[in-house]
């Protein structure tokens, strides 16, 4: 068939303005992750483009676009749990390196307290004590037996202070534990859907190709990039983006051959020294909300209600962004896809 020029996808012109709202517990991100695992093996069995005789470049567009924004939340809730179950690990992994010494210091304290002072302490009978120490006059032996029993009592005493913090530890180590086994576990459920993801985003491909061939629908970068250049770190973020363009999209990607659309904006601020999550929702939460008349080159600009694509900024109203896989990263309008809101990294 005839290669067509690329149409703007259906429905993305619309431009929706900032949701508001408090934001989630991070607990009931699990409860999120493990409906997206439920959802994809319906998008996955149940989203296959209908077989046309002929279909036409706005239908197979308007598919790859219905497709990919099915799977696309579900690659940055991906990111969002690898991400979250490393923070987890490294939290409780520091809590038992702190309740590894406490027993032994527990069993030191014991150590000191000694045989003699056992005996002392639990009041057993002068004869036994007296053989222990020797032929001593009975006041000899009253006093050591006197100073034997407040060290085992003050020895005590330090043993409780022990035991009492390595517990308190062992208590805020076990929430850690249980949300590292219940992350872990949803991990493993979404690295089985890898396979079938990968599965449907070479189909959607295979649409592309056919549809637009390899040129991937048009020119990567049809105006300068940047459009102004904003000096300070704002400068060394979007000179990195615009840098990055013509490289291949890979989910879960953060640099330095492939990116996704999170990792290429963590990619380009971490060159600036600001360190951002890898997913677009988080992303949104830890960036300073800016207008529409204030954004300037090095913003990033989120689409979709919930917040699961990202693109920054580039000035002349575009932004760079990784799309989906088998499209390069490249420009686009601003307008071209609905937007959430305007974040600012400091």
């Amino acid at each position: 068939m005839a290669h067509h020029a690329p149409r703007p996808p259906s429905g993305r012109s619309a431009t929706a303005g900032p949701t508001t709202g408090a934001p989630r517990p991070r607990w009931s991100r699990i409860t999120t992750v493990l409906a997206a695992i439920i959802g994809v093996g319906v998008v996955l069995t149940g989203g296959a483009t209908a077989a046309h005789a002929d279909p036409s470049v706005a239908e197979i567009e308007r598919q790859i676009d219905q497709d990919w924004n099915k799977l696309e939340p579900v690659i940055e809730r991906h990111n969002a749990t690898r991400q979250e179950l490393a923070a987890k690990r490294k939290q409780a992994d520091a809590l038992a390196a702190r309740i590894k010494p406490l027993q032994l210091r527990i069993d030191q304290a014991m150590d000191k307290v000694g045989v003699l002072a056992v005996r002392a302490y639990k009041g057993e009978n002068l004869s036994t004590v007296n053989a222990l120490l020797g032929s001593q006059s009975p006041g000899d032996v009253v006093g050591q037996l006197e100073l034997l029993d407040r060290f085992a009592h003050n020895q005590q005493a330090d043993v409780a202070q022990v035991v009492d913090l390595r517990d308190e530890l062992a208590r805020q180590k076990a929430p850690l534990d249980e949300l590292v086994a219940q992350l872990t576990r949803t991990e493993a459920q979404l690295s089985e859907k890898k396979k079938q993801i990968n599965t449907e985003i070479d189909r959607l491909q295979k649409l592309r190709i056919k549809v637009y061939g390899n040129g991937g629908g048009g020119p990567l970068r049809p105006a300068p990039c940047p459009a102004t250049y904003p000096g300070g770190a704002a400068g060394v973020a979007v000179k990195f983006a615009c840098a990055q363009i013509g490289k291949p999209y890979v989910w879960g990607a953060d640099g330095p051959d492939s990116y996704d659309c999170s990792g290429l904006m963590l990619a380009a601020w971490a060159k600036a020294g600001v360190s951002l999550p890898h997913n677009a929702a988080q992303q949104r939460r830890v960036t300073k909300t800016v207008s529409r008349a204030d954004l300037r080159p090095g913003d990033l600009v989120f689409y979709y209600s919930d917040l699961h694509h990202v693109g920054m900024y580039v000035g002349g109203g575009w932004v760079v962004h990784a799309s989906q896989a088998g499209v390069p990263i490249k420009m686009k309008k601003v307008d071209d896809g609905p937007i959430h809101s305007f974040g600012r990294p400091d």
